[in-house]
């Protein structure tokens, strides 16, 4: 049995009766640690340069329009709207960086001109480069132990048919293109702005890959960032909301309110920033430095080099806590959100309702505020913001609380206590929607 079917086991066992939930606690001790000894990863089910910020404004003039009915599943007609959206936005950041994105042979975005391939070695590297296929480097990310070659798609020829051209040549390796991920909230640069630092030393518990992160209040000398992009660190607003609602105290109070952080810009000023290549190194940094819990609010396609990087983060007791994004239930499942053994999270509004625009994932593992979240959004501003984006951290902070440092004899009671806190929401029980329930239902500013 895999670690994954052992974690979702874990996880599905929990009941809502304390009987149940004092089963789980003796469970979940010894399982997780024969879990992540197992190891073994792939997707779970299919998860946004510098972070488009249209997303979540057209999606929210989309909602804005439904009558307040308390039904918890969004009208067809709005799921098929805001998958128009989604295809839009594509399709406006292809036409806008002919240059540097293109689109797979699944219609995803990428670094155009370019795919990646792990498990190579040398004597497939001279096969490639026979049939066109020229290496442009090869990397190792250390942390996650993981080799890489990037290979150039021949002149002439489009990513899509280079892609399974040469997968068919290297059979053995795992070949995809870097595969763009976006933030599943309202985001944008914050140009010069400050960026947030921290002082003295010390181990930090929570990770974040997102955009770079502004000099807030509420963060002042917590933060340590680097950068995985052209022109990263570079502050941004959705980067420092996430931050915010993971570590903030203050005038924005956190989940995991005054903790460290070691924030990953994988944006900074690059169109085609955010990609898979860039979220395996921020990985790699975090697992390196012994990061216990790690935020992802972005969404993408399945990716082969991302799903081996998650796993490889698992594998060394990191846990991932992603967001299922705000294209609709009608999008193809949110990555690295359905990965199998993230942590995926939904939002919330103020009545416990589902957003009508939140995504999904191929499980749902948590709910928690996601409407009139209050977040910093620069050096000084604030806002109440909406999305699925906002709500992950709030998740994480929880999670991190138990889970200080990677053990894998701590996992089994951080899960158990979690899954305790969560308060149930829709059908009795762990449901498809809102998974084991509302964690952190007062924060967020609510």
């Amino acid at each position: 049995m895999t670690f994954y079917r052992f974690f979702h086991i874990l996880l599905n066992f929990s009941g809502k009766t304390m009987g149940a939930r004092v089963t789980m606690r003796i469970w979940t001790t010894g399982l997780v640690a024969i879990c992540l000894a197992i190891g073994g990863a792939g997707p779970r089910a299919a998860a946004q340069v510098a972070l488009p910020s249209a997303q979540l404004p057209e999606a929210g003039r989309v909602l804005s329009t439904l009558p307040d009915t308390g039904v918890l599943e969004p009208l067809v007609e709005t799921s098929e709207r805001l998958t128009q959206l989604r295809l839009d936005r594509i399709g406006a950041l292809v036409r806008s960086h002919r240059d540097s994105i293109e689109l797979d042979d699944r219609g995803e975005p990428a670094v155009r001109g370019v795919l990646i391939a792990t498990g190579v070695d040398d004597a497939m590297i001279g096969h490639a480069a026979k049939a066109g296929f020229a290496l442009i480097e090869r990397e190792r990310i250390e942390g996650l132990d993981l080799d890489l070659a990037r290979f150039a798609v021949p002149e002439g020829r489009r990513l899509a048919r280079a892609r399974k051209q040469l997968a068919k040549l290297l059979p053995a390796a795992a070949v995809d293109a870097d595969n763009l991920y976006f933030a599943s909230g309202p985001g944008g640069a914050l140009p010069r702005s400050a960026l947030a630092t921290t002082a003295g030393g010390g181990k930090a518990s929570l990770g974040l890959i997102d955009g770079g992160i502004a000099a807030h209040p509420s963060l002042a000398g917590r933060v340590e960032q680097r950068g995985f992009a052209r022109g990263a660190p570079t502050a941004s607003r959705h980067g420092t909301a996430v931050a915010s609602l993971l570590v903030g105290s203050g005038a924005i109070t956190g989940a995991a309110a005054g903790q460290r952080l070691l924030a990953a810009d994988v944006y900074g000023t690059d169109p085609a920033g955010g990609n898979a290549s860039a979220i395996a190194r921020a990985l790699g940094w975090l697992a390196q430095s012994r990061v216990a819990v790690t935020t992802i609010s972005l969404v993408g396609p399945d990716n082969k080099l991302l799903s081996a990087a998650v796993r490889r983060a698992q594998q060394r007791g990191m846990l991932i806590v992603a967001a299922v994004g705000n294209d609709g239930p009608a999008a193809p499942p949110a990555y690295p959100a359905s990965y199998r053994g993230v942590f995926a999270v939904t939002g919330v509004d103020a009545k416990g309702r589902v957003l009508p625009e939140a995504g999904r994932a191929l499980h749902v593992d948590f709910a928690a505020p996601g409407d009139a979240v209050l977040a910093a959004t620069g050096t000084a501003g604030t806002d109440r913001l909406r999305g699925t984006s906002f709500a992950a951290p709030l998740v994480a902070g929880r999670l991190a609380l138990r889970y200080p440092a990677p053990s894998v004899d701590r996992i089994g009671p951080a899960v158990t206590g979690l899954v305790m806190e969560a308060r149930d929401l829709g059908h009795k029980g762990r449901d498809k929607v809102y998974g084991h329930g509302l964690i952190c239902g007062a924060c967020g500013g609510r």
